[in-house]
């Protein structure tokens, strides 16, 4: 076996290895990036599933603070000397949770 035709045979075995480093290298960057659109497109409906939900609670509190809102003022014009007793016991007992 004659010396160039070794090293000719060992520099093409480097170039396919080469060639193979390089294909397994792009395969691998297309897997992940596919991946992360992949993981990315669940984030986002993910994400909207979790918007949706804070959106109806957010709804749902706002209802309710209304709606506590509009029952005391009916319970206050109802019974305004009891309300005001309530406010001032409670200013009271406050005032003495403070103190101390």
């Amino acid at each position: 076996m004659d010396e160039s035709t070794g090293t000719e045979s060992m520099g093409s075995k480097l170039e396919s290895g080469k060639q193979h480093v390089k294909q397994a290298a792009e395969d691998l960057k297309a897997a992940a990036t596919a991946k992360a659109q992949e993981l990315r497109g669940i984030a986002e409906t993910k994400a909207g599933e979790l918007r949706e939900r804070a959106e109806s609670a957010y709804g749902d509190a706002k209802f309710k603070a209304r709606t506590l809102r509009e029952d005391g003022e009916h319970y206050v014009r109802e019974n305004p000397l009891r309300a005001v007793l309530c406010a001032v016991g409670a200013g009271f007992f406050i005032g003495l949770l403070v103190r101390r």
